[in-house]
Order: C-alpha cells, then sequence, then structure tokens
C-alpha cells in the first residue's frame, strides 16, 4: 500500500486514522441549467464504501456536472443525492464538503493561495485540527504525490502537472471519504501517471474517477460506468464493460486503436 495513506492508525500522518468510506446513492437525479439546456436526466445509482467507480463517456455526456452534485456545488433540479444516507441540500454542505472532496480538471480552479504549503494547510485547519497536525497532514500529502519541499514555492511558478498534483495534495490532506477524481491524468507523463493510478488504486475511500484515459483506470478501478447524454448507458465490471469495444466506440473511448499500435510496434519473435 502506497505510504502515507495507509488506512490504519499510526500511519496516516496528522495523527489521525482515515475515516469511514462514504456511500452514495443518487436517485433520479436531473440538472437543468439555467440556459434550459437538460445535461441530467434522471440518473441513479449507488456506491458501497469503498467501492473504486470509473465514469466515462463524451465531454458534454455530464460526467462533470454529476460530480458537482456530490459535494453540493451544484443542487438538483430533480431527484437526490445522498451521501451516508444524508441527503446534499443548503443545509448540511459544510458536513458534505468535509465528506467529498473533488480534485478538479483545472488545477488553477482549486489553488486559490500564494504557495502549496497554505494551499494544503487550508483544508485541514478549517477542520480543526491543530496547526501541528494540519502541518504532518500537508507533509504526509505532499510526500504521497512527490512534492516533499514544495511547501514555500508558489503556486504561480509550479508546471501544470505540477499544479495537478498539488490540487491533489489538498485534498488528501483533509482525508474525506469519497473522493472524485475529474480526468486525473490529463497531461502528466507517463511515470507520473503510473504512480498516481497507484495512489489512487490503494485509497481506503470511495473513488469516483472520470477519465477518457481508460487503460491506467482499469488499474485502480473495478467498476466502470459509461454515461451519454446525461443518462447511464452501462454500469458493470471495469473489464467486461471495457471488452465492448462497440459500447467504448459509440462514446468516443475507442482505446484499442492505441493498443493495436502498440502491438504493432512491438519487434517480432524470432522465428
Amino acid at each position: 500500500m502506497t505510504k502515507n495513506i495507509d488506512p490504519r492508525p499510526g500511519n496516516n500522518g496528522g495523527g489521525r486514522p482515515w475515516p469511514v468510506a462514504c456511500a452514495l446513492e443518487i436517485d433520479g437525479l436531473r440538472h437543468r441549467y439555467a440556459s434550459g439546456r437538460e445535461v441530467l436526466r434522471g440518473i441513479s445509482l449507488a456506491l458501497k464504501p469503498g467501492e473504486h467507480v470509473l465514469l466515462a463517456g463524451r465531454s458534454g455526456a455530464g460526467k462533470s456536472t454529476l460530480a458537482l452534485h456530490l459535494n453540493g456545488i451544484l443542487l438538483p433540479s430533480g431527484g437526490e443525492v445522498r451521501i451516508d444516507g444524508r441527503r446534499v441540500d443548503k443545509s448540511n454542505l459544510s458536513h458534505v464538503r468535509n465528506r467529498v472532496g473533488i480534485v478538479f480538471q483545472d488545477p488553477d480552479d482549486q489553488l486559490f493561495t500564494p504557495t502549496v504549503g497554505e494551499d494544503v494547510l487550508f483544508g485541514p485547519l478549517n477542520q480543526g485540527l491543530s496547526e501541528h497536525e494540519a502541518t504532518e497532514r500537508m507533509e504526509a500529502a505532499l510526500e504521497v504525490v512527490r512534492l516533499e519541499g514544495f511547501e514555500k514555492r508558489l503556486n504561480h511558478e509550479l508546471s501544470h502537472g505540477e499544479k495537478r498534483r498539488a490540487a491533489l495534495a489538498a485534498v488528501l490532506a483533509m482525508r474525506p471519504g469519497l473522493i472524485v477524481f475529474d480526468e486525473p491524468f490529463a497531461n502528466l507523463d507517463p511515470a507520473m501517471v503510473e504512480h498516481l493510478a497507484e495512489i489512487i488504486r490503494d485509497l481506503p475511500v470511495t473513488v469516483i474517477l472520470i477519465s477518457h484515459e481508460i487503460l491506467p483506470a482499469l488499474q485502480c478501478c473495478r467498476r466502470m460506468i459509461v454515461m451519454g447524454a446525461g443518462v447511464i448507458d452501462a454500469d458493470g465490471e471495469a473489464i467486461e464493460v471495457a471488452r465492448n469495444r462497440e459500447l467504448l466506440s459509440r462514446h468516443g473511448l475507442d482505446f484499442y486503436f492505441y493498443s493495436r499500435v502498440w502491438n504493432e510496434l512491438q519487434p517480432n519473435e524470432p522465428s
């Protein structure tokens, strides 16, 4: 298991264990933007605590809109979202946002203080941790994402990949029970993609991974949901769903082309 995200007490940094993973229930979720465009059209699904689920589909399918309902950034036009049986609404947003973390696709939407350390400390301090505990959480989270020693680095001086890792550290330091990753592998070098997939695979929380990068996502998710035009088109064991080439191609997720190219690049076996 990846260092510093071990769920057992005493192995976490910050002096406290990871919380219990969240259960998620979505019942008839609809969302219509002010323009009148309906993006979610009656989504229903349930995630057990600790499940890791890949959510895939074309751009515009409603994946990110769905994610924004999980911690109350958006509220439903119809239906409801429940975290641990508790409905997500205006009356409990503080509780929900402590339980559900989102790592946004664009890290500039998430990093808002001058330095990396301040950003990672912000969440734990606002959860009521002491400065010592929050600092331990920060150091542990930065180590996990391989940004040790970046505490005083200015965010605007970071590369895009470093910003993505700093944003992940900020969420990890808060120890939520459910984490949503929105396109976490985009614009990362292969070594960092592999490391990030290992981090996500070992997280002792419920995970929703939104990604067009099917191959690394299959390393850390056992279940795969495919969305199209605001509805769920497929939901099942990740490997079985990924084997359905017609389904994936219909949703712009045909990774068989890349597999074929890779196979063609391999040296021929001597006869």
